[in-house]
């Protein structure tokens, strides 16, 4: 029988597979251990990548973050950590922007010691540990999108006369209250009776797993924080979070807040600006680079397991040419053309990688799955396009490394090759 297609190329491919099933899964070794490595590891980047994605929707859409010094991506100088903090003045001028929606001044507690479990707050004879102390302005509610379990967010009016009520975060509260409703209770915080008003939901976080110190705080009007520490607005200065109209003016409003801040801190024309202006986009923009390096990592991995499998279809393929040069020379003594010995090698040696890549394939899918059941910190999610990558840069493997056992065979001489023992 003439073998004129690839059809027929692949069904002599497949019968080769099975004549020798050890051995060619030997050979495709390297491909499945490659491919798997691939899929496993764009799974992880792919889930952490989602999970970053809606940790930074999470905390706010139109927002731009105002500090004295970066805090993402970079450790700041000894300049930076001197410059002058922001106050809530520069919060009340940033208001009065054209753009500007709402500007939120916030200030946290840090123990000067860094000592968990100082900080507690107690209800009856239950204590949460270690809380995180928070002050807001009342625009926090219009600048932050965040969710509540019960309860509210506190008023400019409670913000303005200092009023002693308090919103916990989540595992505050279920530490401090249960299942029971935490409205309207009175917990002690540093000595003080504070009335709870409101319950955070349970805050994103970009890993799963484990329990996230956002959940465990307690958030003040800024008046109310004040009495409790003023000292945190100089030391620690304000972190300025400013939610403005319309995404098409971001960069309108993030050049008039630097005009601004500017203009107030005087800062000399051609000075650089003392402060720093972030958006959701900077967390984003550090993770692309940090998941940059794990892709890198991922390539060279892959492209080892994936050149010793080549190597090993070359070999087996040289091998299965050796064997059958009998067959070969029969072939062409009843017509068949280079072309068509060309074909059908180059196809058996693709299929036998493309088998490979599948079989990878599933392998990372099975990772993968595993990863989501056992390791709840590690999100992973299987990504379509990189399976396509993956089965696509195996059959290319074997276009690469089956092409010279193909040629090597289509050139065979048919009177030595009928003579072969």
């Amino acid at each position: 029988m003439r073998l004129t297609d690839s059809r027929e190329a692949v069904n002599m491919a497949f019968e080769t597979l099975r004549a020798n099933k050890l051995r060619s899964g030997l050979t495709v070794l390297g491909i499945v251990i490659g491919v798997a490595t691939v899929i496993t590891i764009s799974s992880i980047i792919s889930g952490l990548n989602n999970n970053v994605q809606n940790w930074v929707n999470s905390l706010g859409t139109n927002v731009l973050w105002v500090f004295h010094m970066p805090v993402i991506g970079v450790r700041p100088t000894v300049e930076q950590l001197a410059r002058k903090k922001l106050t809530f003045d520069d919060v009340a001028a940033m208001r009065l922007l054209p753009h500007v929606v709402a500007a939120d001044g916030g200030v946290r507690h840090v123990n000067p010691i860094f000592q968990a479990g100082v900080i507690g707050v107690k209800y009856g004879t239950k204590k949460a540990q270690g809380v995180l102390l928070q002050g807001d302005t009342a625009q926090v509610a219009e600048v932050d999108d965040v969710a509540m379990v019960e309860g509210r967010m506190f008023t400019q009016d409670e913000d303005e006369r200092r009023a002693n009520v308090v919103i916990l975060g989540y595992d505050t509260a279920q530490t401090l209250f249960g299942k029971e409703s935490a409205l309207g209770k009175e917990v002690t915080i540093e000595g003080n009776l504070f009335t709870v008003i409101g319950v955070f939901d349970k805050r994103k976080q970009v890993f799963g797993g484990g329990r996230n110190q956002e959940d465990n705080m307690a958030n003040f009007p800024i008046g109310t924080f004040m009495k409790l520490h003023p000292e945190d607005a100089v030391t620690g200065g304000v972190w300025v979070s400013v939610k403005y109209d319309d995404q098409k003016n971001r960069s309108l409003v993030e050049d008039e807040v630097r005009e601004l801040l500017r203009r107030r801190r005087k800062v000399r024309v051609e000075a650089p600006d003392n402060f720093e202006v972030f958006s959701p986009d900077s967390l984003t923009r550090l993770w692309n680079q940090l998941t940059g390096g794990l892709a890198i990592f991922m390539v060279a991995v892959s492209s080892v397991g994936l050149m010793v499998g080549g190597v090993g279809v070359m070999n087996i393929m040289l091998v299965s040419v050796t064997e059958r040069t009998k067959e070969i020379g029969v072939r062409k003594a009843i017509g068949a053309t280079k072309r068509n010995i060309l074909l059908q090698f180059t196809t058996e040696a693709i299929t036998l990688c493309a088998i490979g890549g599948v079989i990878g394939i599933l392998i990372g899918g099975i990772i993968t799955l595993l990863i989501r059941l056992l390791i709840s910190a590690l999100p992973a999610s299987m990504s379509g396009m990189w399976a396509m990558i993956g089965f696509t840069v195996s059959c290319v493997i074997g276009l690469v490394f089956g092409i010279y056992p193909a040629w090597k065979a289509a050139n065979l001489d048919p009177i030595e090759a009928l003579r072969y023992e």
